[in-house]
């Protein structure tokens, strides 16, 4: 067969791939990460590449513009190599320098449930934390048994058991096999002093490893949060309950597709669902090794990994088929699993180290929900509170001590870039600030890494519909204003405002906001609130009835509060009662690492929230058509917008 010979600028990145695949196939084998939201099904339009040197064979397509094919663009997923080739890969395609939360969740607010007198003085930051028991998924005890006689000839495993349950109440415990083999040859020779590593697994405390001498300084976990976008992992000293470090890397599955569907539909086909098990798994292990030896630890070390993602993601991670997720009745194989030995899936720690994963409530609202509700404090407090994660599928939950409901609301890709002319992740390069002088009709811009913008991405958009409106340039139908401004022009798709000439971009091509764009954006906003307004009127309330509304995920962390409630994105309510609380899934699954009791609590979580399916919601559509206005068709629900712009 004919080989091709493939090198991808400006990393200078070579492959050799049969003559016929595709580039964006040959990309990914290169290991060159190029923006793609469709799986390859040529439908999305982002992974345009140049194509400097070489023959090529390219499908039709109709995502390219006339100028951008001028130029030599193709789409990677659509053109087949054939012989020796070069290919450029322009900035906006490219995926690097992607801004991933590691940090704890964090409140932002003024006064608040978790904001002590003395910290309101400190500023807007502090750390949300829920004190739970220290009982972390793998524990280690220093014992010393006293060697048997004929007056106390119980056998070693039952000696060993007696002692480490002196003061601890253990109803169930085992240890395996291969561990009881070595058991009595291994006292003997350590003089009768040795460490036990205990495992929390299913309600059975498991003795999972016996070292002669006292190892207990060297007891670590890892907890990670398994991201459709990306994956963040955080070493924990189990002992002394510290977060080391922190890694974070893209989701390599972002090759296969960009959403959860893509995915599921592309691990049907045969042995996909290897691969799509391998690329998380190897990404899980690169990120577990980087931090080992940062803190010159070994593997060995590693006792216990939690794990916390949506249904798609656990599944896709422990190798289990996903396909009955996306069909009726949308199902998933377990919302609980068990905890298992870290190896069976292929995460390389010490061998007889254990793996948790987060229990899920549906097939759309997984674990790194119950992760973030567990995180936010929301199942303690006493009066309803309201828990939102903005991304692609919008999760809600409402509900506090008592009762909690939540839903998945379909937003779109458009907060995390996708669906939008110029939209992109929040990575280097992204605009996330925009504020508009309508005087000068100046747009002052504020970028992720402060350099030249080459995209928009989703705290941006808000910000900039948001300032659109307030400056007059957008009715509330969302359409633009030609007379208001000279910025906004006709385009070759339809009205647009001009955010950055191409002379002052990354990109050298002008930067815009469309009409479509901002139609996305209303539907996505409008998907959140009407389905945060179903769950409110299922249990006969309001949102003035609401005391907390704790905001998660990566958008969370740089929205303007206001801008939020002047698109519609958030309800209008005092600021002081909103708490943006960043990456909530990590913090939640550092909680279950640390603690038993914790990951009980994220059981009970989970086993009393009731899924309410949008679907099978008569006023959804109703109350989603509502919504798609600039804030509400009902300005009255929004008086302080009222207020603002008449």
């Amino acid at each position: 067969m004919e080989k091709c010979k493939i090198i991808f600028y400006p990393w200078k990145k070579e492959v050799t791939v049969p003559s016929g695949t595709d580039l964006l196939t040959a990309a990914i084998r290169a290991g060159v990460n190029i923006y793609n939201s469709c799986g390859g099904e040529g439908v999305c339009g982002r992974c345009k590449v140049i194509v400097r040197k070489g023959e090529v064979i390219t499908e039709p397509t109709g995502r390219l513009s006339a100028k951008e094919k001028k130029k030599g663009y193709v789409l990677a997923c659509r053109t087949t190599c054939k012989g020796r080739m070069e290919i450029e890969v322009p900035p906006e395609s490219r995926l690097e320098g992607l801004e991933i939360l590691t940090e704890e969740a964090k409140a932002k607010r003024l006064v608040g449930l978790y904001t002590p007198a003395e910290e309101v003085e400190k500023g807007p930051e502090v750390a949300l934390e829920r004190v739970f028991t220290h009982g972390p998924l793998s524990t280690k005890l220093y014992l010393e048994p006293s060697p048997p006689t004929l007056e106390d000839n119980v056998g070693d495993l039952e000696r060993v058991y007696r002692e480490i349950r002196k003061g601890r109440e253990i109803p169930i415990m085992q240890m395996g096999l291969a561990n009881i083999k070595k058991l009595s040859k291994l006292l003997r020779d350590s003089s009768w002093k040795v460490t036990a590593t205990l495992g929390n697994r299913n309600e059975t405390t498991e003795v999972v490893l016996i070292e002669p001498g006292d190892t207990t300084n060297k007891n670590y976990g890892v907890a990670v949060d398994v991201g459709t976008t990306t994956i963040v992992a955080y070493l924990v000293n189990l002992r002394e309950r510290q977060v080391l470090g922190a890694k974070a890397c893209y989701n390599p599955q972002v090759d296969f597709g960009e959403d959860v569907i893509s995915r599921i539909i592309f691990a049907q086909e045969k042995d996909r669902l290897e691969k799509l098990h391998h690329v998380v798994i190897d990404a899980i292990n690169n990120l577990i090794l980087g931090m080992v030896m940062e803190h010159n630890l070994t593997l060995n070390d590693i006792n216990g990994v939690a794990c916390a993602g949506n249904t798609t993601m656990i599944h896709l991670l422990l190798r289990v088929p996903p396909e009955y997720l996306r069909k009726e009745p949308y199902v998933s194989t377990a919302g609980f699993m068990p905890v298992i030995r870290a190896a069976e899936v292929g995460i390389k720690i010490n061998p007889r180290g254990l793996l948790c994963c987060i229990p899920g409530v549906s097939s759309y609202v997984g674990g790194d929900i119950t992760a973030g509700v567990l995180a936010s404090g929301l199942d303690d407090l006493s009066t309803p509170g309201l828990f939102i994660d903005l991304g692609t599928n919008g999760e809600v939950v409402l509900g506090n001590k008592d009762w909690l409901v939540c839903c998945s609301t379909s937003a779109g890709p458009c907060f995390e870039g996708g669906g939008i002319k110029w939209g992109i992740r929040a990575m280097k390069g992204a605009i996330q600030r925009v504020e508009i002088n309508p005087s000068k009709d100046k747009v002052n811009l504020c970028t992720i890494g402060k350099g030249k913008p080459k995209g928009i991405c989703g705290a941006g958009l808000v910000d900039c519909v948001a300032e659109l409106m307030k400056s007059g340039r957008l009715n509330r139908a969302g359409k633009l204003i030609s007379e208001s401004s000279k910025r906004i022009r006709e385009g070759e798709d339809g009205w647009e405002f001009l955010l950055v000439e191409s002379k002052k971009s990354l990109v050298d091509q002008d930067i815009v906001i469309t009409e479509t764009d901002i139609k996305n954006l209303i539907h996505s906003k409008g998907a959140i609130y009407s389905g945060t307004e179903v769950l409110l009127k299922r249990v006969g309330l309001s949102f003035q009835d609401l005391e907390q509304v704790f905001v998660a995920g990566g958008l969370g962390t740089a929205l303007d509060v206001e801008k939020a409630i002047m698109i519609g994105l958030l309800p209008d309510l005092p600021p002081e009662k909103f708490t943006f609380i960043g990456n909530s899934a990590i913090a939640g699954t550092r909680m279950c690492l640390l603690s038993h009791e914790a990951m009980r609590k994220a059981e009970k979580i989970a086993g009393k929230m009731t899924y309410v399916d949008l679907s099978t919601e008569p006023e959804f559509m109703n109350n989603y058509t509502a919504s798609l206005f600039l804030p509400h068709t009902d300005i009255n629900l929004f008086p302080s917008v009222k207020k603002l712009i008449g």
